[in-house]
């Protein structure tokens, strides 16, 4: 096992990683930015570094910083939480041909899976379903690319290839529009990812967002820990998860599940991971692989008792999974409501300081969250400060144990969302189960 691990990120995700370090046994070397001194897991971690001022460009995306905080606290491996630096296989190259362990899959396992092209094809090839589509790059003749297109049938999707997040992709609804709808696409993904290459796909017009979180080590042995919906979404970010998903059957589960574990023995894939789905009509269609742990990871973790960050950290350590797929078992439903320093109207960012926190405690109840009284709040990164999850017997269980613990959290000082958590609690769609990505954004009139 590792003495000593830089955890390069901030937030709640960097104190998780801390205190599964601690667990563990490791030593922790928090870097941070200057605007971040103040952070908890800075305050507690065994050593600190300073990498560069509070934008993310100067600290936390700087490779060779954090590369220098390894070397001069003698660490030995470094974990990138998510986001910031998690899925770039630069980075992972950087570290480890800089003598440290990257706490995540191999680099060309990143790249493969970063490229949409080159994800779909490595899913097909392995037997999980995908989205009728290009089958590849879009070429330069529209003749071809316009009889394509009516072959998988309107409305399509035309999507950048290194796009995410919700970025560089555009709804075609017709041929008319097709040629701009390419030309635009295009040149913003272009501008955005500095890779121009497009694919097309089938739209679905009303699907479920479901993935299933996966977990690899360099035996090939692989598992998975059930499917999570991830549909109340508002702009494509997702703002409620949930474990598992509702209306889906444990034979479907297990036959997917088992079918995304087994593509990672044939990839070669070590690590966690999340392949992401779009559900239509009773089917599933692969939509693109998460290479890295997820915001929505402690939902998984309660209704299966798995860690998924210290069989992260076992996993790199050159260890054999904790689990076979026989040992887990889906126990019960977990929900989480991400917390975010925002005006629940307009959802405009909301920095600033803290005055007081009042977390909410009781059976079933976790929250994950760096926050703590007198904090400020930087106006340089994302919005999100904490995570609420709920664990009950039912789904209404949990649902019910979640409400009474948003109505509990007290975060003064700044906005949060909090009243959005419990409107989308108490709206009668969202308790019956099952919406679609769409429904949140049309709840709110966006």
């Amino acid at each position: 096992m590792f003495d000593k691990i830089v955890i390069a990120n901030r937030g709640e995700i960097a104190l998780r990683i801390l205190r599964a370090c601690r667990e563990l046994g490791i030593k922790t070397v928090a870097v941070h930015s200057e605007a971040d001194r103040e952070l908890k897991h800075v305050l507690l971690a065994d050593e600190t570094v300073c990498i560069g001022p509070a934008p993310s460009a100067e600290s936390y995306l700087q490779v060779p910083a954090i590369i220098s905080a390894a070397e001069v606290t003698d660490a030995v491996a470094i974990h990138p939480g998510y986001g910031f630096l998690s899925e770039d296989a630069e980075f992972a190259d950087r570290v480890e041909q800089s003598g440290f362990v990257f706490i995540g899959p191999r680099s060309d396992s990143i790249r493969t899976m970063g490229d949409k092209i080159a994800a779909i094809r490595a899913m097909k090839s392995a037997g999980v379903p995908c989205v009728p589509g290009s089958d590849g790059p879009l070429g330069d003749n529209i003749t071809e690319t316009r009889e394509l297109a009516k072959q998988i049938g309107y409305p399509v999707i035309i999507k950048a290839a290194g796009g995410g997040g919700g970025r560089g992709m555009r709804v075609v609804h017709s041929e008319a529009s097709l040629h701009s709808a390419i030309s635009l696409t295009r040149s913003e993904a272009a501008a955005a990812f500095g890779n121009d290459t497009l694919y097309m796909e089938k739209y679905l017009a009303n699907p479920r967002h479901i993935e299933f979180q996966v977990l690899a080590d360099e035996h090939g042995n692989a598992i998975h820990l059930g499917e999570r919906d991830c549909s109340m979404q508002r702009r494509h970010q997702k703002v409620v998860e949930e474990a598992p998903a509702p209306g889906i059957s444990e034979a479907t589960r297990q036959q997917l599940g088992m079918r995304c574990a087994e593509a990672c023995v044939q990839l070669g894939y070590r690590g966690a991971g999340t392949f992401e789905f779009l559900y239509e009509q009773g089917e599933f269609f692969f939509i693109e692989m998460n290479t890295r742990v997820q915001v929505e990871h402690p939902v998984s973790e309660m209704i299966t008792g798995v860690d998924i960050v210290k069989e992260q950290i076992r996993i790199a350590a050159g260890e054999p999974l904790s689990y076979q797929q026989s040992d887990i078992e889906v126990r019960g439903h977990a929900i989480e409501c991400r917390i975010n320093a925002e005006d629940p109207k307009n959802f405009l960012p909301c920095p600033g300081k803290v005055d007081q926190v009042h977390l909410p405690g009781g059976p079933g109840i976790r929250v994950d969250t760096h926050i703590y009284s007198g904090y400020r709040v930087p106006p340089y990164y994302d919005s999100m400060i904490g995570k609420l999850i709920a664990h009950g017997e039912t789904r209404q269980a949990a649902i019910a144990r979640m409400a009474t613990a948003l109505d509990e959290m007290v975060i003064e000082g700044i906005k949060t969302n909090i009243l959005l958590q419990q409107d989308i609690m108490e709206d009668a769609a969202f308790r019956s189960g099952g919406m679609n990505i769409h429904y949140l954004e049309k709840k709110l009139g966006l």
